[in-house]
């Protein structure tokens, strides 16, 4: 009888190593090898537990093909019925696709999974439950939805074997399926607990075999009627990573991180890989009693009406994948009290504020070295869009001078080392987003004026080539 292997995988990266190693030589990071035992292939074990008539990936059954004779035509999507969650899938839900969400406990993902599911009275829904009961999720649903009773094409089993599973798919034929989460599955063909690494990545690869199977039919490459999607839901450990190996993330189709913090009432949905769309796209969610309602608008939620007359407030002009948006950024500037200034950021990338800090110091002359600056973005919004440097040194420049930005200013533009303003993407739609939310000016890069007619504009556009054109605009 073949003896197990063992493999050392690492959490953060899915390095693979004969042996265990202290420091990973991939991610850099110590002690993340775990131990990963494989039992060897067997004739009862290949497919991992899959069906027999779906077949097995990669088993040599499949034969190659032209890729002249492969059909690429665009595969219609679901319609989630969620504008948000269509937008950060790309277009919708692709039939026959393997989807992760992750996030932290109590965020709302289960929430914002049920929700939606209950909105697709057009297609069968299988929700697999490995945490909670059938009467649990019928008094949630009754929450999210008052007529939730009505959804009898909506199916709920509470099971966590992986072979279970398999059989629930084939006998109800589902359009969707749900399986929350996927650290209670276990398989039968895999001797450890539900949860450990290598019960994660061979339910991950078992599901993911499944759902390519059933989808690829046909040798032209189309798929049958009744393909299914599965969707995954997934926690997240204290480091902020996915529970389980990276390899995880590197065997589903689109990985989707629902992110927030619970003192706030906004939730972030974020793709951060989608073999079927872009991963720059948001989502944005308001946390009610009812449920998660999504954020059509979100420059109006993003900025306060009280700014008037307060120093350390700048509105900049952001974009998010195709969406631009008005954000608020806050800052404080203070003497340091204990001799060692303090440098804090709230949403904004910290070493991005000690460089725009070295820019202001440097270039500007002003003195902010032994002052402690503290950075947030309104909201408990994370952005990385460089255009809100000129926002960030604005707000900055306010709190030290102690003067307020006149009302109905924003700002646009990255900053150079050499307090330069660099041109932003997307000038247009920023103008446009300022003028719609009712504000008199906006200060621009002066390279982006030559793509802008400021004709075509009922709001004051003011370009800026350096930082010091920004300040005297601002403060005269």
């Amino acid at each position: 009888m073949a003896k197990d292997k063992i493999m050392y995988v690492c959490d953060n990266c899915g390095q693979e190593s004969a042996k265990w190693i202290g420091k990973c030589p991939s991610c850099g990071l110590w002690n993340t090898f775990k131990e990963f035992r494989t039992a060897p292939a067997t004739p009862s074990r290949k497919g991992g537990g899959l069906p027999s008539m779906i077949g097995n990936v990669g088993s040599g059954t499949s034969s190659p093909l032209p890729l002249s004779d492969i059909r690429a035509d665009e595969e219609p999507r679901i319609d989630m019925h969620d504008d948000e969650l269509n937008r950060v899938l790309g277009g919708g839900l692709v039939p026959g696709s393997l989807v992760l969400l992750g996030g932290e406990p109590g965020i709302g993902k289960s929430t914002l999974v049920l929700q939606t599911i209950l909105r697709l009275t057009d297609k069968k829904v299988l929700y697999v439950s490995g945490e909670e009961s059938a009467r649990q999720l019928k008094l949630r649903a009754n929450r999210l939805v008052p007529d939730a009773s009505a959804s009898a094409n909506l199916l709920v089993v509470c099971d966590t074997s992986l072979e279970n599973i398999f059989q629930h798919i084939e006998t109800e034929k589902p359009d969707l399926v749900i399986i929350d989460s996927i650290q209670t599955i276990a398989s039968e063909t895999v001797e450890s607990s539900p949860g450990s690494l290598s019960q994660i990545r061979e339910c991950a690869a078992s599901l993911l075999r499944y759902v390519k199977q059933a989808g690829a039919a046909s040798s032209n490459g189309g798929y049958r009627e009744g393909v299914c999607s599965i969707i995954l839901i997934g926690h997240i450990t204290k480091e902020g990573t996915l529970a389980g190996p990276k390899v995880l993330e590197h065997i589903v189709d689109t990985v989707l991180q629902f992110e927030g913090d619970q003192h706030y009432l906004y939730r972030i949905l974020r793709s951060q890989k989608n073999r079927f769309g872009s991963t720059s796209e948001l989502g944005i969610y308001e946390m009610r009693q009812d449920g998660l309602r999504p954020v059509s608008n979100p420059s109006e939620l993003l900025l306060t009406d009280n700014q008037d007359g307060l120093s350390g407030i700048a509105i900049a002009a952001a974009i998010e994948g195709v969406r631009p948006f008005l954000i608020e950024t806050q800052a404080l500037v203070s003497t340091a009290a204990y001799g060692t200034a303090q440098r804090s950021a709230n949403g904004f990338d910290y070493r991005r504020l000690n460089m725009l800090l070295a820019v202001l110091e440097k270039r500007v002359g002003f003195k902010l070295a032994q002052k402690d600056v503290f950075l947030n973005i309104a909201g408990g919004l994370r952005v990385t869009d460089p255009a809100i440097d000129l926002g960030v040194i604005a707000a900055i420049l306010s709190s030290n001078v102690d003067s307020a930005i006149e009302a109905g200013v924003c700002l646009c533009g990255e900053v150079g080392l050499s307090g330069e303003i660099r041109p932003v993407s997307r000038i247009e739609q920023r103008i446009a987003e300022a003028q719609k939310l009712g504000f008199q000016r906006i200060l621009i890069p002066a390279a982006n004026l030559k793509s802008v007619n400021p004709h075509s504009y009922q709001i004051e556009i003011t370009p800026c080539r350096r930082v010091e054109d920004a300040f005297r605009a601002l403060f005269g």
